[in-house]
């Protein structure tokens, strides 16, 4: 038996409120990214990205829980990931790396962002069909690419204070991890992933650990887990292929 409330039909709590909430301060988070990306804070740019990709992780299955998912949420939702996964990580990536280049260095902006939002609309027209069904996504997702595309960031905040890439060969990456947006390969959907009770222990201990490890060592591991990820793809990839021919 449900809960009963004596709230009219039609209002919502302040709780069931929540997810949007949380949508709209992952806005001001990308907003205040491309802000301080001008301002030449770039650290602090890239960390409002990731949190603005925590709370999209957050907010849709809050909404579900709570029974206050909506259509409006849901295009609410959809408005956000284009500004922090399509926009506002390239955008920090040109001010830091690209602006001296150039016009070919903002062409590799522009391929990067149409590719973010041709992902986001293929993945909104699929994502009642068979897109999440199968335990994987059709290309890479929108928030995964937003973290691969910062890897010469991390790659550089590591190691130096300055760049270690040169601006064409990150020009010519952005472009890679877009087309990976839009590409027809299988990526791993951790969404759909079920792991056994005998081995849940070692998941929460693995997860803990690479917390810790973001928390302590941030660059360096954003560095390992940009990497580990690119592996999953390349492996799905190979593993397709193989049971393609055979």
């Amino acid at each position: 038996m449900g809960m009963r409330t004596n709230r009219p039909e039609g209002e919502l709590s302040i709780i069931q409120l929540l997810p949007n909430l949380l949508t709209v301060i992952a806005i001001c988070a990308g907003l205040s990214a491309i802000r301080f990306g001008l301002a030449e804070r770039y650290e602090l740019a890239v960390q409002l990205i990731l949190l603005a990709g925590i709370l999209d992780g957050i907010d849709g299955r809050l909404a579900r829980a709570l029974g206050s998912d909506s259509q409006m949420g849901a295009e609410l939702d959809s408005l956000a990931d284009f500004l922090n996964f399509g926009v506002a990580p390239v955008l920090v990536i040109y001010f830091w790396a690209l602006q001296d280049m150039s016009s070919a260095a903002w062409l590799a902006v522009l391929i990067y962002t149409v590719c973010a939002v041709l992902r986001l609309a293929r993945f909104n027209v699929q994502k009642k069909s068979d897109e999440g069904d199968s335990g994987t996504f059709t290309g890479v997702p929108s928030p995964a690419g937003a973290v691969l595309v910062m890897l010469p960031m991390f790659l550089s905040f590591s190691v130096s204070d300055g760049r270690i890439m040169p601006p064409e060969v990150i020009s010519i990456y952005i472009v890679i991890v877009g087309l990976l947006m839009i590409s027809p390969f299988p990526t791993p959907s951790f969404k759909k992933m079920t792991v056994s009770r005998g081995k849940v222990r070692f998941v929460i201990l693995g997860v803990a650990f690479a917390g810790a490890a973001v928390l302590t060592y941030p660059w360096k591991s954003l560095v390992v887990l940009c990497l580990a990820y690119a592996a999953l793809v390349l492996w799905g990839l190979i593993s397709r292929k193989r049971a393609n021919s055979g």
